[in-house]
Order: structure tokens, then sequence, then C-alpha cells
């Protein structure tokens, strides 16, 4: 279970982004699980959508330790450092498509409320909270974020832009930008095609009244794709994190997920 859950080749790499574990007084006291069987345990939640305390029992650690975990590699931002990681090697490979890049978000109900909550205008104005994402071409996410439900969705455009990390590439210089980004009508406003076009992005956007949506589906099915995806992470089909760094740690881990799948086929 451990090994299909956290493959080698996944297990390697979150060694390298994972922070060492605290040492501890010589003497008393239960043993540490390991970090390979915590991750699994991790994982499972994050895909079987599963409470902490469900967690079966097979894979040693209890579900308020995995929580536990989980908690401190969240807030040492474990999970964006694997996700970036990933798309390293991914880059390395020549495996990124940087010529065009979509934009879109989703909204999940918060059945529990929290930070970053707001009613939710597209579900009778129940609490809720919006994941906002961009992927490359092929439709692997190179940058996520969340907001409340009730946030438009072009104000999510200039952090998630920023928020692209410097990637590797089989050869020059690490790239952080895409040629072209592609958008839906909720997007369509003057001062976002003059911010794009001056960090030399060129926008492509619906535009109200004038433009179908069905010209631009050509290129950003790629990214309803990639949202549907995101529902393989069951725990994402509704928000139980009352903390909104966990429920982003959440969606970081189906991101890292989406794309180490890509990397394993080419390992």
């Amino acid at each position: 279970m451990v090994e299909r859950l956290v493959p080698d080749g996944l297990w390697e790499l979150f060694q390298r982004v994972v922070p060492a574990a605290p040492t501890r007084p010589q003497g008393g006291g239960r043993p540490r699980y390991g970090d390979r069987e915590v991750l699994a345990a991790i994982v499972f939640v994050a895909t079987s959508g599963c409470t902490w305390r469900q967690l079966p029992p097979c894979f040693g650690p209890s579900g308020p330790t995995a929580h536990r975990r989980f908690s401190e590699w969240s807030k040492a931002r474990v999970w964006a450092k694997l996700h970036r990681l990933v798309l390293d090697e991914l880059g390395a490979r020549g495996s990124l498509d940087w010529s065009r890049c979509a934009i879109d978000s989703v909204n999940m109900r918060a059945l529990k409320g929290g930070s970053l909550t707001g009613p939710n205008p597209v579900d009778r104005g129940k609490l809720g909270s919006k994941i906002h994402l961009i992927t490359e071409r092929t439709g692997l996410p190179l940058s996520i974020g969340i907001s409340r439900a009730n946030t438009h969705d072009s104000q999510g455009l200039e952090p998630l832009v920023r928020g692209i990390p410097p990637i590797r590439s089989r050869r020059g210089p690490r790239r952080r930008k895409p040629s072209k980004l592609h958008a839906d009508k909720g997007y369509d406003y003057d001062h976002l095609r003059r911010w794009l076009r001056a960090r030399n992005i060129t926008p492509r956007i619906a535009r109200r009244g004038i433009e179908s949506s069905q010209r631009l589906g050509r290129h950003r099915w790629t990214v309803e794709r990639t949202v549907s995806r995101l529902a393989g992470c069951r725990r994402l089909h509704r928000r139980y994190e009352r903390k909104a760094e966990h429920f982003l740690a959440f969606a970081g881990i189906a991101a890292a997920l989406i794309c180490f799948r890509r990397l394993s086929r080419q390992m």
C-alpha cells in the first residue's frame, strides 16, 4: 500500500524537500513513524476523501499523528516545494510547453466555514472557497491559489501569474512566463490586458458581447480538464478544513500528483 501510494520516484523527490525530523531526548517515548508511511497516509486521505480518524490502521500512524505531520509540513510549505521540484524535473526534460497557458477557477463548498470562505454566488450564497490555477499548454498546473467563493475570477490573475515559479528548461535559463495566456470572459478587463502585455505575455481573453467562448475553447479546454482532474483528489470535492493553509495544501498535493503522473511516464 505504501509503495503504491508513494512510489520510489515520488519518495526520492519528497526527501529533497521534507524538513529534518526534530531530535528527541534519549530514552522513553514512542519511536517516530517514518516519513514515507506518513506521506502515504496523507496521500490516502487526499485521494480517498476520508477523514483523518477514518485512516486505516494498515499505514501505521494514526489519524491524529498523520494530521499533526500534515500540519507541520503544510506550515513548512512542503507541498508547494514538492510541486515546484516535480515541475523542475519536467522542465529539464523539455516536457513543459510554454507557448500557451490557460487560467480558470472552480468553486468548492466549505462545510465548516473557516478563513478565506465567502458566500458562493453559484450555490445559493452558501459558504465556499475558490481554487484558481494556471496550466501550461498540455494541462500541467503551474500555479495554484485559493480565495473566497465570492472573489471575482479577474482578481486571481495577477497573483497566479506572479506565483509561477522559475522552472528549469532543457536549454537556457529558468522560465516563469508563458508566451500567451488564454482566459474566458470573466477576465475581460483592459487593465489585465495591459498588465500582461507589460510582462511580454500576449493576452487571449474572450470579449463580452463580441467574441464567442467556443473559439478560445480550442485552447482553454486543457485547463478545464485539469480542473476535473483535481476532483481526483476527493478531499477537494468539499472544503472540510477550517484553516485556509490546509485547504491550499490539499490543492498543492493534487497539483504535485498530477505533474508526477506525467513525470513517471518519462522516468
